[in-house]
């Protein structure tokens, strides 16, 4: 049982006094985002406040799934007495996944889906002296409701704003879809000249019938009204009416666009003809644009070649789950802003209104999607709910300038069903090409405005024989060559070829991208490394590809920032690392290199500062380490300066610059120069002997086993360093091969969530068979840490359906015992990993060790059955 109690009482006066009719009878919009208690079931009650999810923790933990259940949301509502004779609603902005809302234990209104506003007419429910709203809110996997599965996770909860509507009985519709009920068009823009097209459902719930005005009027970004137009209508009691009115001219409209974002605002309003008093008024943003799509060059935009560059959005943040306030939200489209970018695929569902409002007003182009995501459900409801969420999708977000581009499908051909029965497979086919049909007709009826999209995946043959590349005005293709699978060099092949067979078909690159968890720095990148450096790499062949072929609509990058993912593992267990921010939104190297290629002010940035904190070994013989640093830029050409001295001027190559630096132990300041603008940064080097008896004092050092990339423990401030053959006076291991996976597209390592450790990187790779591993120290006392983790073996758990080459072998597992000891002395004897510890899990063992007699520290690793094997090792001079 559900227990309830100390609801909580919140007074709303809408208009103190009422000293006048406007006062009576205009619209007030109050926030419902305080005072709501929180219960899940047999749970206690929480006092929350909105935006709220009951995810944001357990899709972080090392246990497998999260919380897809029931939610309780109440709080207590009175309101002032005069307002029994008006309209009441409450707006809900996202609610995850099913809700009904409940007033005084009575069900007002239930909705299907995450992403889409919805709005409940309450005044029938309402006592007007202790009135409880509850609403109950299910995340559960639902057959019927997209999305099915995705990478990407379903928080529930009321996780956007909420909002309490009144307005007069006569009121612009509250029933179109959870929108305005206005609905603008611009039939015929050009520089000369603009028509508007205003469309106004007024509905009257009042007593008896009503005589009014419904005046529509526009005004520039200064405030001035340029124009108005005004229709009468007598509405009968109950009666809803659609009023459409035309303004055919307007004289030299400023245009819309990325580089002007200018804004009118149609002000719409509802006039009792006989007092001459505002019953109700909605305002919208207006912006005159035209634009088109071409299969040979591209897009463009008021009759300008633009080409669309930007990034994809996802609307978790770090540690908030989906439940983001509205100032972050925000931020992200200046950040897309900032970048250089000028398009958003608002994906893979609509998000908070505030996003497509941020692109109206800095200039943004946008697409907007239902989440139609790797497969569907062949069912009557499962297509009733996806043109609900289609027409909610559009009706709500129809008026924004911005938005270009409908979408309505992504990757649904990736997890097809029924594998191993092809004549059902092949009506599974069908019905996933019908409802492609029917949500791309329904789009084009319902907005023939705009273009229609639907996302693939690089499949090329599947998605042509299913026949879904003939179905949308645009095709987009999602395309990780060099990630998922192939080389990135297979990128342009396949760009070539969509233009060559699909000539006549306008296409989009909707997403590209590969993980660069910022901690993985290296200065060997390979493929799923999950470097930094290996990113951009991949980055820069994509952007080259693109940019340079014309028919190439748009590319969007995916994507904009880090997200949560609760599936899957790798070095940051339940994020998706393809962004070009962190989920905390801090820019990477990556972010920079766009601002480099699309940014159109002069643009410097050392992109190696983003790696600030490292440590690696001294050159031979010299007291300095020679590391790459690298910038990006807009500019021909820069200079780098290291603490006041030149290291010479290079031009750009595709908007990147390298030097080779020498770094000293300590603070290493670097600058560099290009006429007036410049970018200097502070490396913190920590600098480690070639030779222990070299003059570089020895502190301490990390190292990995098995791996080639360097990783920053920003938490414990460690930064471990790759691992070495042993050489004489120095360190190193001695026997065995590094660990690759049973997974074919990473070249070694594993990519498994390790248990017990937030540092998964030093565990996830390992040197096996290993015999020994040296430390030419001097005499002293020295701390000594090893760490293991057995990668073999565990619950077998279904491969992303992503990694496109992921054949898998299976794993064999084989009985590991080995003892280890340390000059000689006993130290782990005939150790299990697996048996002891548990399979990907993190363990250390530390030890203080008395180094005498110039001997050094041996640690030898006896194999009893199997390999030994050794993932790290940390050694810390005492004195």
């Amino acid at each position: 049982m559900l227990k309830h109690k100390s609801l909580l009482w919140v007074w709303i006066v809408i208009v103190s006094g009422y000293n006048c009719a406007a006062q009576r009878t205009g619209r007030a919009t109050v926030s419902l985002n305080d005072q709501w208690e929180f219960q899940k079931p047999d749970a206690q009650i929480k006092k929350v406040t909105l935006p709220h999810t009951w995810n944001d923790k357990d899709v972080l933990d090392d246990v497998p799934g999260y919380y897809r259940g029931i939610g309780i949301y109440k709080r207590k509502l009175k309101l002032d007495h005069s307002v029994k004779d008006r309209a009441v609603f409450l707006v809900f902005n996202g609610v995850a996944q099913e809700s009904e809302v409940f007033i005084n234990d009575k069900s007002a209104g239930r909705h299907i889906g995450s992403y889409t506003k919805f709005i409940v007419p309450i005044s029938a429910f309402l006592n007007y002296k202790e009135d409880v709203i509850e609403v109950r809110v299910n995340n559960r996997f639902n057959e019927d409701i997209p999305p099915l599965t995705a990478d990407f996770t379903f928080f529930g909860g009321i996780y956007r704003n909420v909002s309490l509507l009144i307005t007069s009985p006569i009121h612009f519709s509250q029933k179109e879809h959870g929108s305005s009920g206005i609905f603008i068009t611009t039939p015929s823009v050009s520089g000369e000249s603009a028509s508007v097209n205003i469309n106004s459902f007024v509905e009257n719930n009042g007593s008896s019938g009503k005589k009014v005005q419904v005046i529509s009027s526009i005004f520039n970004d200064s405030g001035e009204q340029i124009t108005s137009v005004s229709s009468t209508v007598t509405l009968a009691k109950g009666e809803k009416k659609s009023i459409v009115q035309d303004i055919k001219s307007i004289k030299n409209p400023s245009l819309w666009s990325p580089k002007n974002p200018y804004l009118y605002r149609v002000v719409t309003k509802i006039v009792d003809v006989k007092t001459s008093v505002v019953i109700d008024q909605v305002s919208n943003p207006l912006g005159f644009r035209w634009f088109k799509f071409d299969a040979n060059e591209g897009f463009f935009l008021n009759g300008k070649s633009l080409k669309l560059m930007g990034a994809s959005r996802h609307q978790d943040y770090e540690n908030l789950g989906n439940a983001t306030p509205d100032a972050l939200q925000i931020k992200d489209v200046e950040l897309l802003k900032t970048m250089g970018g000028n398009f958003l695929r608002v994906a893979h569902y609509p998000q908070d209104p505030l996003i497509l409002e941020a692109c109206d007003r800095l200039g943004i182009l946008a697409s907007v999607e239902i989440p139609v995501v790797n497969t569907i459900t062949e069912s009557e409801a499962f297509t009733k709910n996806c043109m609900n969420m289609q027409t909610e999708m559009i009706s709500q977000n129809f008026n924004h300038p911005s938005v270009i581009i409908w979408a309505y499908m992504n990757e649904i051909l990736l997890r097809p069903k029924f594998a191993d029965d092809k004549p059902r497979q092949q009506i599974y086919f069908n019905h996933v090409r019908e409802l492609a049909q029917k949500l791309d007709s329904l789009t084009r009826k319902l907005d023939p405005s705009r273009y229609t999209l639907l996302v693939n995946h690089g499949a090329w043959d599947i998605y042509n024989k299913v026949g879904l590349t003939k179905i949308p005005m645009i095709v987009g293709w999602n395309l990780y060559s060099g990630w998922y699978s192939g080389a990135p060099e297979d990128f342009t092949k396949f760009l070539d070829k969509h233009h060559k067979e699909l000539p006549n078909t306008p296409f989009m690159v909707t997403e590209y991208g590969a993980d660069a968890d910022p901690r993985i720095r290296t200065n060997q990148p390979v493929r799923f490394d999950k470097s930094v450096e290996y990113s951009m790499k991949f980055h820069q062949v994509y952007l080259n590809a693109m940019l340079s072929r014309p028919f190439v609509a748009d590319g969007m990058a995916w994507n904009l920032a880090d997200f949560n993912s609760e599936t899957r593992e790798e070095t940051m267990p339940h994020i998706n690392n393809k962004g070009l921010l962190t989920i905390g939104r801090q820019p990477k190297d990556t972010y920079f290199l766009y601002q480099a290629y699309l940014s159109d002010k002069p643009f410097l940035k050392i992109t190696s500062a983003q790696w600030k904190d490292r440590s690696a070994l001294a050159d031979s013989g010299k007291m300095v380490s020679t590391q790459n640093i690298q910038v990006a830029t807009n500019l021909k050409s820069a200079e780098l300066f290291l603490e006041g001295k030149s290291f010479g001027i290079k031009e750009a190559v595709d908007h990147l610059i390298e030097w080779k630096v020498p770094f000293a132990d300590g603070r290493n300041q670097i600058k560099v120069v290009s006429g007036n603008q410049n970018d200097q940064a502070d490396i913190n080097f920590q600098l480690q002997p070639f030779h222990f008896n070299d003059r570089i004092a020895f502190k301490d050092i990390n190292i990995l086993l098995g791996a080639k990339r360097f990783y920053i423990d920003n938490q414990e401030h460690e930064f471990w360093m790759p691992n070495q053959p042993y050489r004489g006076g120095s360190w190193g291991y001695i026997g065995g091969e590094p660990f690759k996976g049973t997974n074919n597209r990473i070249s070694y390592g594993s990519d498994k969530n390790i248990l017990g450790t937030e540092n998964d990187p030093v565990y996830q790779t390992q040197q096996v068979g290993i015999k020994q591993f040296k430390f030419d120290v001097p005499d002293g006392e020295y701390d000594l840490s090893l760490h293991f983790a057995e990668l073999v073996g565990g619950e077998l758990k279904e491969a992303l359906a992503y990694n496109l080459d992921n054949n898998h072998k299976k794993e064999v597992e084989e009985k590991r015992v080995f003892s280890v000891s340390i000059n000689t002395v006993p130290f782990m004897q005939k150790v299990n990993l697996a048996q002891e510890f548990g399979y990907a899990t993190a363990i250390k063992k530390k030890t203080r060790v008395t180094v005498q007699g110039g001997k050094g520290i041996v640690i030898d690793f006896l194999a009893i059955e199997g390999k030994a094997v050794l993932n790290a090792i940390q050694l810390r001079k005492v004195y």
